[in-house]
């Protein structure tokens, strides 16, 4: 008797664990994702079409409905998904790059953290360069000439224009900057005619018009993270990855924190996210869907033409910048600044 009580046993709790592990079926339901942003925008566009792939890959083939929550720059759509959203995998969303930025969703009117989140997916830059005219190359490494002008646009630059704040100072770059250029056509025109004489994009058909009759260099890259590794872009080709020339040049450990957070926020863009305490077996559900869909062709085609350099990620690598940013001191945040003031940018406040 207290065998067969045994193996009742076995088979009864061997059915709920069956039970328990059994994949969802979303059949029948509609699923909610929610974009900060108004429509026509880079994460409305890549949201859209991720949902409309996510419905074919997700048990049931339910449909997506794409929700805008424009307003404080993402701040109030990922206020309401933290407070209204229930994590029962009916509700996702599609975060930017600044909802990840710890200076904005520290500030007291924020009540998410992104940190928190359970990462599906997300789509990468693909990688930055700095482009510079190939008769300056030689005056970057040499002090006694007069430094290359590195062109950016108003304010403070932005990421991938960064490098030169690190290459100056521990690379030695002999650089000046150029702040002030409304946006990034006039940048590349100046470029073209010698206004400046480096900048960073990472618009392929601008690399590729430029690069055309020897007048230009590709100089550094940003890289991208895939699979836990930074990687450079293909197109690229042997280009130097711009995180490798600055291994072993930062002995200060703060530098090296604020090194770290730049290069997170350099290659986070635009993620999927569930909200936090969804169960587990919704979100592997979720995570299986998102790898399928971003090992479609048809995806990554009509992803390139949203932006050419449009690269889905995976949830760990997405999970991995994001908790990066996280764990940044105020300090940290900053150091790009102090580099950029020691520089003699006065618009980094």
């Amino acid at each position: 008797m207290k065998t067969i009580a045994f193996i009742a046993c076995v088979l009864f709790f061997g059915s709920l664990s069956a039970v328990g592990v059994a994949a969802p079926s979303f059949q029948g339901q509609s699923i909610t994702m929610i974009i900060g942003f108004a429509p026509g925008g880079g994460t409305d566009a890549s949201g859209r079409l991720i949902a409309q792939y996510l419905a074919r890959h997700l048990p049931g083939s339910p449909g997506v409905i794409v929700r805008n929550v424009p307003g404080a720059d993402g701040l109030t759509a990922l206020n309401y998904f933290v407070q209204q959203v229930k994590p029962d995998g009916l509700t996702i969303t599609m975060g930017s790059s600044t909802q990840a930025d710890p200076l904005f969703y520290r500030a007291p009117q924020s009540h998410y953290d992104p940190t928190k989140f359970e990462f599906v997916g997300g789509v990468g830059r693909g990688g930055t360069v700095l482009l510079i005219r190939s008769d300056a190359r030689k005056r970057l490494t040499d002090k006694s000439r007069p430094p290359v002008v590195m062109g950016a646009l108003g304010g403070v630059p932005r990421s991938g224009m960064l490098m030169t704040a690190w290459g100056i100072e521990y690379l030695g770059w002999n650089a000046k900057w150029v702040l002030g250029y409304r946006g990034t056509n006039d940048l590349m025109i100046a470029l073209d005619r010698g206004e400046v004489e480096m900048t960073s994009t990472a618009n392929m058909f601008q690399i590729n018009k430029l690069m055309q009759g020897g007048k230009f260099a590709i100089l550094t890259q940003s890289g991208s993270l895939q699979d836990g590794q930074v990687v450079g872009r293909p197109d690229f080709g042997d280009t130097p990855i711009f995180s490798e020339q600055m291994e072993g040049k930062i002995k200060d450990p703060l530098a090296e924190k604020g090194f770290e957070f730049w290069r997170a926020q350099s290659s986070i863009d635009k993620w999927l996210a569930l909200p936090p305490g969804t169960p587990k077996e919704i979100v592997e559900v979720y995570r299986n869907a998102y790898h399928e869909l971003a090992s479609d062709p048809e995806f990554t085609d009509l992803g390139k033409r949203i932006s050419e350099d449009f690269a889905p990620m995976s949830h760990q690598d997405v999970e991995f910048l994001i908790k990066t940013l996280g764990e940044s001191s105020p300090e940290a945040l900053s150091y790009t600044k102090v580099l950029l003031r020691k520089q003699g940018v006065q618009a980094a406040k």
